[in-house]
């Protein structure tokens, strides 16, 4: 147990904040060991998985517990499908590589996501028309207060869109330590989103596959989004925001090139970023913070920009978009 330590390396927008105290465990045994133990019954305790959706804006008075419960282990499997479990702590894209390489299909459209198999589920992830939810078949947690183990059926965490019962309802109750998927043997390809069909065709690819999928989805993550290793970031800040159908009609009156895609009956996603960009806040920068170049979902730190700073910048962004478009932004990124 360590005490006093810099959260900075623990974050992709690279803040510094720091833990009251500090424990890494490898294992669902070692998690145990340390909820039941009684010198840290009291504590609070914070949950540390990839540190790629957190936005720090002071330090964290708590026990921060990093999971780095690791492995990637094959369950069962029938003619259709494949049972893998990976522990919370495996990177998420390591774990779609996993997949691409031995052809299993469902994660492909995930690639290059940030973060951990842990904090999958909670945020109910998702791109280019795929989300976790469409692969998870259970999920293994550990109560914060008995340190008793349950497995939560897809049904039961509730996912929504970035949403999951375990950001509402079980918030800070329960500490995820692995996922149970099942992949597709048969795969069905889903390259209508984005851009992947245009890209797979300048990749020369006549034919979808698991493999071209993932790398035309890396390679348009790479040409859009900041690499965190360089540039300070969360990737999406904001999550696109859902509109009734009559509210977007309305809109279109307004901005006729304003995009829309329908999902419930009666609603329609407006996408964030070309709100943020229309709204002229793309490559806007103020001293170390700003908002990316190529991407304006995305708000990054340059070196030295503190949590404060990207807050109030996000809720400028908030209001400014409201002001012109009557929506709500909602933060994708969880403040602490």
């Amino acid at each position: 147990m360590q005490e006093n330590v810099s959260l900075r390396n623990y974050n992709t927008f690279g803040l510094e904040s720091r833990a009251q105290f500090f424990e890494e465990v490898q294992s669902t045994a070692a998690l145990t060991e340390i909820i039941k133990n009684p010198l840290w019954k009291e504590t609070p305790k914070f949950i540390l998985g990839g540190g790629s959706n957190i936005l720090f804006t002071q330090h964290v008075d708590a026990l921060v517990i990093k999971i780095a419960i690791k492995g990637i282990e094959l369950i069962k499997e029938d003619e259709d499908f494949i049972w893998l479990h990976a522990g919370a702590g495996e990177k998420w894209h390591d774990f779609v590589t996993y997949c691409v390489q031995h052809d299993y299909a469902g994660v492909e459209n995930l690639s290059l996501i940030p973060g951990t198999i842990g904090a999958a589920p909670m945020q109910n992830i998702g791109a280019y028309g795929v989300e976790i939810k469409d692969v998870v078949e259970t999920v293994e947690a550990i109560s914060v207060e008995t340190a008793e183990m349950r497995i939560f059926s897809k049904e039961e965490c509730l996912f929504g869109y970035r949403e999951s019962v375990f950001k509402h309802a079980l918030k800070g109750k329960y500490i995820i330590t692995g996922v149970v998927f099942r992949l597709n043997k048969k795969p069905v390809y889903h390259v209508e989103y984005g851009d992947i069909q245009k890209t797979l065709t300048e990749m020369h690819v006549e034919k979808p596959s698991i493999k071209a999928i993932s790398e035309a989805v890396i390679r348009i993550r790479e040409s859009k989004l900041p690499d965190p290793a360089k540039i300070g970031n969360a990737g999406s800040f904001f999550k696109n925001p859902e509109i009734s159908a009559e509210q977007f009609d309305k809109l279109k009156i307004d901005f006729p090139t304003v995009p829309g895609y329908p999902t419930i009956p009666g609603f329609v996603k407006v996408p964030a970023g070309w709100l943020i960009e229309q709204a002229g806040w793309k490559g806007y920068r103020d001293g170390d913070v700003g908002v990316h170049a190529r991407q304006a979902l995305v708000l990054v730190n340059y070196g030295a920009g503190t949590g404060d700073q990207i807050k109030a910048l996000s809720e400028t962004i908030q209001k400014s978009v409201y002001e012109k478009y009557g929506i709500n932004l909602s933060a994708e990124v969880n403040f602490v």
